[in-house]
């Protein structure tokens, strides 16, 4: 995905600048916007494969930009990365439950950036994961066809939503999704699923699954992503 179309918008030239720079330097070809309104006649003109969003832009904000986008059929498949300052943790839940698909905290380094585009591009262009199909990811192993969890080999006895909630984020390494989007998810009917009790979940899966409890990672005041 080196020749990938990324759109930035951002309001702050240096930031705006700084970005584009690395990303050419990387081989993407970029454009750049500084408010929302021209932002939406140029993805609806030429859509791009990846947007860098500032969530602060004047008039049409970041989060406005997005509900748009992944509400229209013709835009909803294009990953966004929003970009949003450091101590905004509500700002990020918001945006990753209005359909974003990572975030970037400024101050941030070029590494991080490139980083962040590298895997987003890389999860759009992977043939998704089929809900029945087996994963086998670090010691893991998931059969769902079977209602089978595996680590290290030795089978591990897990409810039914304690499967759901592991087979969704084993099925999304990397992937951050909030309390409120595992709820949506999994739904779980042997046990009552809400913000509390996600965590709950999380508790008893880690200790379940001994060695490969650690793969699921706790990204603090949004929710939980499993280790890529």
């Amino acid at each position: 995905m080196s020749k990938a179309n990324i759109l930035i918008i951002e309001d702050d030239e240096d930031i705006r600048e700084l970005s584009r720079y690395n990303l050419e330097k990387e081989g993407y070809s970029v454009s750049c916007m500084d408010s929302g309104e021209k932002a939406m006649r140029e993805i609806h003109r030429k859509q791009p494969d990846l947007i860098l969003l500032d969530l602060m832009l004047p008039g049409m904000d970041g989060f406005e930009i997005c509900r748009i986008l992944k509400r229209d059929e013709q835009t909803a498949r294009i990953p966004i990365i929003m970009v949003t300052a450091k101590s905004e943790d509500a700002d990020i839940v918001a945006g990753l439950e209005l359909g974003a698909e990572d975030y970037i905290t400024k101050p941030f380094s070029p590494g991080v950036l490139i980083a962040r585009v590298r895997t987003v591009l890389r999860r759009r262009t992977a043939a998704p994961a089929g809900t029945e199909e087996k994963i086998d990811i670090h010691n893991l192993s998931l059969d769902p066809k079977r209602f089978e969890t595996r680590v290290d080999g030795k089978s591990v006895e897990l409810t039914a939503t304690e499967f759901a909630l592991l087979h969704l984020l084993a099925r999304h390494p990397g992937w951050v999704f909030t309390r409120a989007q595992i709820i949506d998810a999994v739904k779980g009917s042997d046990y009552p699923v809400t913000d509390r009790s996600v965590d709950v979940q999380i508790v008893g899966l880690r200790k379940k699954l001994k060695t490969a409890g650690g793969l699921i990672q706790t990204v603090h005041g949004i929710g939980y992503r499993f280790m890529e």
